[in-house]
């Protein structure tokens, strides 16, 4: 009985994955359930105790020590508690062994539910705590089922799913591919805990590095930022704490040998190691490569960064759709406008002739201030219609007697304020619409010789007789 006890005890616990001690409370558990349904009054306390060693099962009822007992299910008195344990005292608990002889079917299965739910609990804890410590590092999986919304990934003691927010949209999966995944989440939920991995997450790139480069994982290189879009690019800003060692090497190796382990691992995304720098500018440079950078324009006050590149880096520098100078923004942290240093010097060139115009009519406006400044005496009427008008001249006293009563051209500049000479000037050269046009045809007149006229008259009419040839005088005298 001791050997076959053992042997299931520690077969049952390798299986699941638990020590004999979670085993054997489990066992104790399902057996107190299954007791109280048969040997026992509702509602008394009870417990089981097994022997490792032996195997030996002994059920217990504790009781309350009264001196003189009223509820014999639940109570016992002093003589008797004494019997038991020497020590007992009024208000003290004692266990008093009563195990039933044999169990029924019954009670039987409701021990093996009992059993079996306990264990599947202890399991869910267990794993429970095992991958609460795994979070945030890297795991192994085999991808096992496979549906539109979700992958299940089997990570050996339990179950992961690969939500479709944390896939690689360019990565193809198939039941049985084994992978390396980012440790999400673990929650605890009625069916067990529930473990998220990702293949998308940014420190899953983190920590492959971690595992293919000793340096980083000693801590010699450390890991300054990284911008990912997974499937196609990332960028990985590494920086060294120890002098004489180049970091952008340690992580490329000898010939690429450890970038590419890793490039493999995430199915051929592009990876570029850059170095970092606490001075912004260099830092921005060397996050836009391959691309070569002229000159680096920060504003701190924006949080903007204005790169000159070459004309023909442009496109390197921003990349396919922008992917590199959006990925620089995002490993840097700064807004990046690029722009190729012939816009740059036409921007200048326009902003300084734009300052040169200003500065000369700031001069014009300095010369002409002074006259404009200056205030003329105030001048009177008269004077003013001595300047306008002209001076009048002697007239005779005939002229006068015989002028009529029409007024002169003098006359009209006294009115109008124009001179005399302007107003028979404008006189002079007025001409009327007739003198300038051609003259008009009369459209009453209708137009003869017209096809459609000539045929109209013509019609009805007999035709005229051919005439005869007539001949000259010089051609009969020919003749004769």
């Amino acid at each position: 009985m001791k050997t076959e006890f053992m042997v299931a005890l520690t077969q049952l616990s390798a299986e699941k994955h638990l020590p004999k001690e979670v085993v054997l409370r489990a066992i104790e558990a399902a057996l107190v359930s299954a007791y109280k349904k048969e040997a026992f009054a509702a509602g008394q306390d009870i417990s089981a105790k097994i022997n490792p060693l032996t195997g030996e099962v002994k059920v217990y009822v504790k009781k309350t020590v009264v001196e003189e007992p009223t509820d014999p299910v639940h109570e016992i008195s002093l003589a008797e508690a004494q019997q038991i344990d020497r020590n007992a005292q009024v208000g003290s608990i004692v266990s008093i062994e009563s195990t039933p002889p044999n169990a029924g079917r019954i009670a039987a299965q409701t021990a093996r539910q009992v059993i079996l739910q306990r264990l599947h609990e202890a399991e869910h804890n267990a794993i429970f705590e095992e991958f609460t410590g795994k979070e945030d590092d890297i795991v192994t999986g085999i991808v096992q089922r496979i549906t539109p919304e979700q992958i299940y990934v089997d990570l050996g003691k339990a179950e992961a799913i690969l939500p479709g927010s944390e896939q690689v949209r360019n990565e193809r999966y198939r039941v049985g591919q084994r992978l390396k995944f980012y440790l999400v989440d673990v929650s605890k939920t009625s069916r067990g805990p529930q473990i998220v991995v990702s293949r998308a997450h940014p420190n899953l790139l983190r920590r492959l590095f971690e595992l293919e480069i000793p340096e980083i994982s000693s801590g010699t290189i450390e890991i300054k930022s990284i911008a990912r879009e997974a499937g196609y690019r990332s960028k990985v800003a590494v920086a060294t704490r120890q002098d004489g060692i180049d970091p952008v090497g340690c992580c490329v190796g000898l010939r690429g040998i450890r970038i590419q382990n890793v490039v493999n691992e995430l199915n051929g995304e592009k990876i570029d190691v850059v170095e970092w720098a606490d001075d912004a500018a260099v830092f921005i440079a060397n996050a836009l490569s391959p691309a070569q950078v002229s000159h680096v324009e920060l504003d701190e006050a924006e949080n903007t960064a204005i790169v000159a590149v070459p004309d023909k880096q442009l496109s390197l520098a921003i990349g396919r759709e922008g992917q590199n100078a959006r990925l620089a923004a995002k490993l840097t942290g700064w807004r990046i406008d690029i722009k190729s240093t012939s816009v740059i010097e036409a921007e200048k060139a326009a902003a300084a002739k734009e300052v040169t115009e200003v500065q000369e009519v700031a001069v014009e406006a300095e010369e002409l201030a002074p006259e404009v400044a200056t205030v003329e005496e105030p001048v009177s009427p008269a004077a003013v219609s001595e300047e306008v008008l002209p001076v009048q001249p002697e007239v005779a006293a005939e002229e006068v007697a015989g002028a009529t009563a029409t007024p002169t051209d003098y006359e009209l500049v006294l009115a109008s304020g124009t001179p005399a000479s302007a107003k028979s000037a404008e006189v002079a050269h007025i001409r009327f619409a007739e003198d300038i046009l051609p003259a008009r045809l009369d459209k009453s007149k209708k137009k003869k010789g017209s096809r459609r006229e000539t045929e109209l008259e013509t019609k009805g009419k007999p035709k005229k007789a051919r005439p005869k040839w007539e001949t000259y005088p010089e051609e009969e005298e020919f003749e004769e």
